[in-house]
């Protein structure tokens, strides 16, 4: 696994937005990819272990971020806010749209 990104997508309850995104990165080669909410009855929840395992994290919006750098405050430099608002559901296809522009943007990745 060496030489591949390792990617953390975050929102709220780990249940629409940030699984749709590591599913969807999980799709391309070079990177190892997790997701995590803030919210505390998430599937997975943000911890420290795993913002220090993480080469970037993407957080959907600004509160996710302030919740990652009050855990981890030295983490601030690889947290990227999307500005992805809770409106959609699970693999929504308008929301893997927005995700693949914004992860083109970010990632240089190609679909």
């Amino acid at each position: 696994m060496a030489g591949r990104k390792r990617v953390l997508f975050v929102c709220t309850g780990n249940m629409y937005r940030s699984p749709t995104a590591e599913d969807l990165l999980k799709s391309k080669e070079g990177f190892e990819v997790k997701s995590a909410g803030t919210w505390p009855h998430a599937p997975r929840r943000v911890s420290r272990e795993l913002i220090e395992w993480a080469d970037v994290i993407f957080a959907m919006e600004e509160e996710h971020k302030l919740y990652i750098t009050s855990i981890a405050p030295e983490a601030e430099g690889k947290v990227v806010v999307l500005g992805i608002p809770d409106i959609y559901d699970r693999d929504d296809p308008e929301l893997i749209e927005v995700l693949k522009e914004k992860l083109s943007r970010h990632l240089g990745v190609k679909w």
